[in-house]
């Protein structure tokens, strides 16, 4: 049953069917996850951020106490579980505002807060167990490490791929160890490859983060990360411009001169040069973040995600480029 939706259809398939079957081509050039979502479920399906009350081995002194040099001690969180509001609480919350409105008809529970997986297995299985017993919740997104998923999590994340759609959202930033050392990410690149394939050989759907600006990156070092990830089993990618907050070390290289974030011009020629190098039927999940407006100390322009996601749209008609042009796909084949 696609619970939420008003169908007993269940989810359609992935998108890769739907570019084989030649789905005809809209404006767009790429495959945006709005647009993969009404394909799947066949009506407007929203992400609610959920705050579950997680940690970090990057923080907890598994691996560091500090964190990596971008992140905040509300890691990227909205803080709800502090406050006592219940994974439950959190999403009934948000779902009446969404239907009012986006007209959402369901809802993709997004465990966004800290590392998603880490915690006894019990825990996980309770708190996923709740997100997905409210009716309208369609499926579950899981934000974590790829050094927090030993089989058995994700033997149990496989479990739910047959209640609903399931993504594991994987941080991996950049593909460049060197990269990975300096930012104190505290993995490498092959951990995140492993992972990847093993969530994939159960069936998974597997989304990328990447960030673009990151010290000592430019755009030769974005491309070729690109490059390294699309060959591997994805379905998915997240993007977004590094941006500086209060409380980071990533503040205090900014206020010592030692890191200048990259300019809006140049993030979008990035995330352009990012698109044309990635398979056409990846979801692109993210093309700019949402930065906390009360702690952001830069770049200002981070703010206007609108105006950013309008400038990348007028660059690929600029360049004439889209997604996986690069790897050999004509723009009549997009999924959208």
């Amino acid at each position: 049953m696609n619970r939420g939706t008003g169908s007993s259809a269940g989810p359609r398939p992935f998108a890769h069917s739907l570019w084989m079957a030649g789905t005809p081509a809209s404006k767009m050039r790429y495959l945006d996850l709005s647009t993969f979502l009404r394909q799947r479920f066949g009506c407007r399906i929203h992400k609610i951020p959920v705050d579950a009350g997680f940690t970090c081995p990057n923080r907890d002194g598994t691996i560091s106490s500090d964190g990596c040099i971008y992140c905040d001690a509300k890691g990227s969180g909205t803080g709800a579980w502090k406050k006592g509001i219940d994974v439950a609480g959190q999403i009934r919350r948000a779902m009446g505002p969404m239907r009012r409105k986006y007209k959402a008809a369901g809802f993709l529970a997004y465990f966004q807060a800290f590392t998603n997986t880490y915690a006894p297995l019990e825990r996980l299985r309770t708190l996923y167990d709740e997100a997905l017993s409210i009716p309208g919740v369609v499926g579950l997104c899981i934000g974590t490490r790829p050094d927090c998923l030993e089989d058995p999590v994700l033997d149990l994340i496989q479990s739910y791929t047959s209640r609903g759609m399931v993504w594991l959202e994987l941080g991996l930033q950049s593909a460049h160890d060197e990269t990975l050392r300096r930012i104190k990410r505290g993995h490498d690149y092959e951990t995140f490859r492993h992972a990847v394939m093993e969530a994939a050989r159960r069936g998974i759907l597997v989304c990328a983060h990447l960030i673009v600006g990151l010290p000592g990156e430019g755009m030769e070092e974005v491309r070729l990360s690109t490059a390294r990830i699309s060959g591997l089993p994805l379905h998915g990618v997240k993007l977004h411009c590094l941006y500086v907050v209060r409380g980071t070390a990533l503040e205090r290289m900014f206020r010592d001169g030692l890191y200048e974030p990259w300019s809006r011009d140049r993030y979008v020629d990035a995330v352009c040069d990012i698109l044309e190098r990635i398979p056409p039927q990846w979801v692109v999940q993210r093309l700019a973040a949402d930065p906390p407006r009360d702690t952001l100390v830069a770049p200002l322009w981070t703010l206007d995600k609108q105006a950013t996601v309008a400038a990348i749209r007028h660059r690929l008609e600029e360049r004439d480029t889209w997604q996986g042009r690069l790897l050999g796909h004509p723009m009549e084949r997009l999924p959208v």
